[in-house]
């Protein structure tokens, strides 16, 4: 197994990340200041471009070897094409990064770059040495065995949520890539076939969740009698919307429909498959203790994952103990918050949030007021960016449910970005069934999910334009989560909630993800049970039981990427509060927001350069 320098570059700043043009050029003598500095800045400007041509050029051959992202991108080549999920592939396409590191390095030398092109390079760079570390994790992550990504839901997901029908053109493809599904399923038992055989095998729960998602997506019209199956309801309404646009004749129509209609049925066969597997493995499928110590080699794989999902060096005991006093932190400011309500402690005030809002299910009336409510607090929150932002979200943000086939009971809320061009809005999904949760809780999951968390940072960095194309599609979940969750703390510093118990609700938001940290590292590190990790988090993490279970579950089948929404957030903070204390009055609150998000996402140790390089210039 592949395992992570421990001082290479996804751990810590290398001595070289310290170094930047700015400090060398202090150093000169102010008599060959000016003329060297312009020679240099010379020759910088021309490596910069020559470095982001060729990244560009990379990034082109590597789209053409990933369709579904060129589609995320708003592109129609490959449109009709599926990522090639096979073991040749995977290797290739690993050989490919590597090799594409060995040109630049050859190409470029490093210390001639500007230091934000030196980013660019690091990053190029630390993508491939990614790419090998989830390589070498590949065999435990078969294509049915995440909670949240299993083949049987994300390929009709993409083709729903993703897959935009804007003419013709687009439309075929859909229909293409229906008709490539089944290929893809094979490839994907075939896949977690070989990795039952290394003995890896998916939890009971998700075995479970998997016949139930295929027998879902394979009711109703057009395979009998019912409502309409998801993908053939969007199809339809994707090419309604054409001909009510006047893209598409009725005649045309109706001969593409026919043509989907019939890709659709031929997909039950496939589903079958998926479902005849399911159930065979059924029998020897795991429950109870689950986590990553029972496989072979867990603890080493789950080492990789918190690399991976981290971007430190942090080890399991040590995020386990962060996570420990993270919660006991938390839970006296919730104190003495609950204690400015008007009430004895937290618990007193959480059994008051409890009285007003009483247990009652999701219906059709509860649904329609949660989004309609979320989504004006996104725009109300939108309204409040100019003081703490220079650069701003421009296209559509929209909260949505999730899609049926995919919507659980205390499911996770996530977010998308938008398409490049902004043809397809950013949206926050969120699950409508089950309990509904105390409405004071939904101004913070907006925040983190919408505004100014993920629906804006991913708008801004589709919208990227001066750096190399990549930097507008690489994503680091300790980044990301860890901006969503200070985000979170930000619409509280922008006065955006309406009263205490939204304040109060933010610290349960951050206290969950606390607990987090001590459940994952717990379930993969220390032998917890599920049930163990569920009753932490339903006591501790005081999320509701449905809810708990759920996250848990997620957990188990995705080792690692939950520790990233907290580790992520305690290293945005420190960098903050290290940049006030340095620049005192001369902090500017917008530029260190465009500093974190202008520029893409990026590891913890590159952002941490980039903001001690900031304060640096910033001092003047």
């Amino acid at each position: 197994m592949v395992r992570a320098k421990p001082r290479g570059i996804i751990m810590k700043m290398s001595l070289r990340f310290a170094v930047s043009a700015f400090s060398l050029a202090l150093a000169l003598p102010a008599s060959v200041t000016i003329a060297g500095d312009a020679a240099a800045q010379t020759a910088e400007t021309t490596q910069d471009a020559a470095l982001t041509a060729f990244l560009d050029a990379e990034f082109e051959a590597w789209v053409k070897m990933q369709p579904q992202l060129a589609t995320r991108l708003g592109r129609k080549d490959g449109g009709d094409k599926w990522n090639d999920p096979s073991e040749a592939a995977a290797a290739a396409q690993l050989k490919w990064r590597q090799d594409s590191v060995a040109r630049m390095k050859a190409k470029f030398d490093r210390a001639k770059l500007s230091p934000e092109a030196q980013v660019n390079y690091d990053i190029w760079e630390l993508e491939a040495e990614r790419a090998a570390l989830s390589h070498a994790n590949r065999l435990y992550r078969p294509p049915f065995y995440s909670r949240l990504y299993s083949a049987h839901s994300q390929l009709p997901d993409f083709l729903i949520n993703t897959h935009t029908i804007a003419d013709e053109t687009d439309l075929k493809n859909y229909i293409a890539r229906i008709k490539g599904m089944p290929a893809v399923l094979d490839v994907a038992i075939e896949r977690t076939k070989a990795s039952e055989a290394a003995g890896i095998r998916a939890p009971k729960f998700q075995v479970e969740t998997i016949v139930a998602g295929s027998e879902k997506l394979t009711s109703g019209a057009p395979f009998g009698d019912g409502p309409d199956a998801a993908l053939w309801a969007d199809v339809k309404a994707k090419t309604e919307a054409l001909v009510s646009a006047g893209k598409l004749p009725r005649a045309a129509a109706d001969k593409h429909l026919a043509e989907a209609r019939a890709a659709i049925v031929a997909l039950k066969p496939a589903y079958e498959r998926v479902i005849a597997w399911a159930r065979a493995s059924l029998p020897n499928a795991p429950s109870g203790k689950v986590g990553a110590l029972t496989l072979p080699d867990g603890a080493a794989y789950y080492a990789n994952e918190l690399r991976l999902n981290t971007t430190t060096d942090y080890t399991a005991e040590q995020i386990h103990q962060i996570g420990l006093s993270e919660v006991a932190r938390i839970e006296a400011e919730q104190d003495a918050l609950a204690q400015k309500a008007g009430f004895k402690d937290r618990s007193a005030y959480y059994a008051e949030r409890a009285r007003l809002n009483p247990p009652r299910q999701f219906d059709d009336a509860a649904r329609k007021e949660y989004l309609d409510s979320a989504n004006a607090f996104v725009k109300h929150t939108r309204g409040l960016l100019g003081p703490y932002f220079n650069t701003l979200p421009a296209y559509g943000i929209e909260v949505v449910r999730e899609p049926a086939f995919s919507e659980v009971a205390g499911g996770a809320a996530h977010a998308s970005a938008p398409s490049p061009d902004g043809a397809r809005p950013a949206r926050t999904y969120v699950h409508l069934v089950g309990t509904v949760p105390d409405p004071a809780a939904k101004y913070t999951l907006m925040c983190h999910e919408a505004v100014p968390g993920h629906n804006m940072q991913g708008d801004i960095q589709v919208r990227q334009k001066s750096g190399p194309q990549f930097r507008a599609v690489t994503g680091y979940v300790a980044f990301g989560e860890g901006w969503a969750l200070y985000a979170e703390s930000l619409c509280k510093e922008m006065n955006a909630f309406p009263d205490i118990a939204a304040d109060f609700m933010r610290l349960d938001a951050e206290l969950f993800r606390a607990a987090r940290l001590v459940v994952d590292t717990g379930l993969h590190a220390k032998g917890w049970t599920e049930d163990q990790a569920v009753e932490y988090m339903n006591t501790t993490g005081r999320q509701p039981i449905e809810r708990s279970r759920s996250e848990i579950r997620r957990y188990i089948t995705l080792p690692g990427q939950a520790t990233g929404y907290k580790m992520g957030m305690l290293k945005i903070v420190e960098l903050r509060q290290k940049a006030e204390k340095a620049l005192g009055p001369k902090f500017d609150i917008k530029g260190f927001h465009d500093l974190l998000i202008a520029s893409g996402s990026q590891p913890l140790s590159i952002l941490e350069r980039r903001v001690d390089d900031w304060i640096r210039r910033s001092q003047g």
